[in-house]
């Protein structure tokens, strides 16, 4: 069933919802009202704890799980109402990438790239050719004749991203990819995969519980909670003004700014009577993420500041910074004041004695 996409995204969920069977009868709501849209040549990370919907979401793009209620449209195709022989066609142009990998064991890598195209009957030239080819693109031309055994976490899921690759697809789905891995392989994986983005523009759809990997690849972000999406938008713009608070839980994970213990115990929402300080957020974004308007606050206006938590990051080019500092509530509205006027976001998280 071809669907008119006038958007002209490489995927599109529209009012998606998925129910299971429950056992001892009745339903169970894994996916309610999902719509987005994943534009072609994009990134797009989807992050959720475990059990928030987000691989039963990934599945529906190729097939594997179908819709109880709305579209799921991938390049043209309503992926819910097709056909055996269209889901056949939807899953050439959709390749995918496992946590664990899912090797042939028996097979060499250069003979587990070839499968894809083995089974949709490739003549055995065009085979070698891409074979090759992928196994360059992915830095393993010494290992084609080893089994998966002989290889390291990283070097199997180079295959599995070679593999994904064989049948030339449109959109590249990512499980948990990284999740198996340590952080340096990870970041090898993320870097082969931003290059596939640029290289071929591949659409990239990946799942993911880790707010990092969100932050070193994905140009666009959804978070999934309880079977919704809760937030989305371009990535700078959910790490620099995040608004749920499962959005900002995954955040205090990569940006440094937990709050300590010490502070979150005497925490409280109205200013108390007497002496106190009110305890702010700020985000520093753009140009001036990097300038030291803290210290400028000091020298210019005598405001003093306490430092509780923070770190400086960058998503692709752009620098952001995140703080949490303490200061006299007396002061505090001037404070803000300043910072605002520097084009940088606080945000009153309380007050302390």
């Amino acid at each position: 069933m071809q669907t008119d996409t006038t958007t002209g995204a490489a995927i599109t969920f529209d009012a998606v919802g998925k129910t299971f069977p429950k056992k001892g009868g009745g339903n169970v709501m894994a996916l309610e009202g999902i719509s987005l849209s994943v534009e072609p040549g994009t990134i797009t990370g989807i992050i959720g704890r475990s059990g928030a919907g987000k691989s039963t979401l990934l599945r529906m793009v190729n097939g594997l799980e179908k819709p109880t209620s709305g579209q799921v449209v991938v390049a043209g195709r309503d992926v819910g109402a097709a056909g055996a022989a269209g889901l056949r066609d939807i899953r050439r142009e959709v390749g995918m990438i496992f946590q664990h990998f899912n090797l042939l064991s028996s097979r060499t890598v250069a003979e587990n790239v070839a499968l894809p195209l083995e089974i949709a009957g490739t003549p055995t030239p065009e085979i070698r050719a891409r074979v090759d080819d992928l196994i360059a693109r992915v830095g393993l031309e010494a290992f084609r004749n080893r089994y998966p055994s002989e290889l390291s976490g990283g070097q199997k899921q180079r295959v599995g991203v070679a593999r994904a690759l064989a049948t030339r697809p449109k959109v590249l789905l990512s499980d948990e990819a990284t999740s198996a891995l340590d952080p340096e392989t990870t970041q090898t994986v993320l870097k082969l995969l931003a290059d596939i983005n640029r290289d071929l523009g591949l659409t990239i759809l990946l799942i993911t519980h880790e707010m990092a990997v969100v932050r070193d690849i994905a140009s666009h972000v959804a978070v999934i909670e309880g079977g919704r999406i809760v937030e989305e938008g371009a990535t700078y713009d959910v790490f620099t003004a995040p608004r749920h608070p499962t959005t900002k839980s995954f955040l205090s994970s990569v940006t440094g700014v937990t709050m300590p213990n010490f502070i979150a115990r005497q925490l409280v929402e109205t200013r108390p009577e007497g002496p106190a300080q009110e305890v702010l957020r700020i985000t520093f974004v753009g140009e001036k993420a990097t300038e030291p308007l803290l210290a400028r606050m000091g020298t210019e206006m005598g405001i003093h500041v306490n430092i509780l938590a923070g770190a400086v990051e960058e998503i692709g080019p752009r620098p952001f910074g995140n703080l949490l500092i303490s200061v006299d509530a007396d002061r505090a509205d001037a404070a803000r004041a300043f910072l605002g006027q520097h084009e940088q976001r606080t945000e009153v998280l309380g007050y302390v004695r």
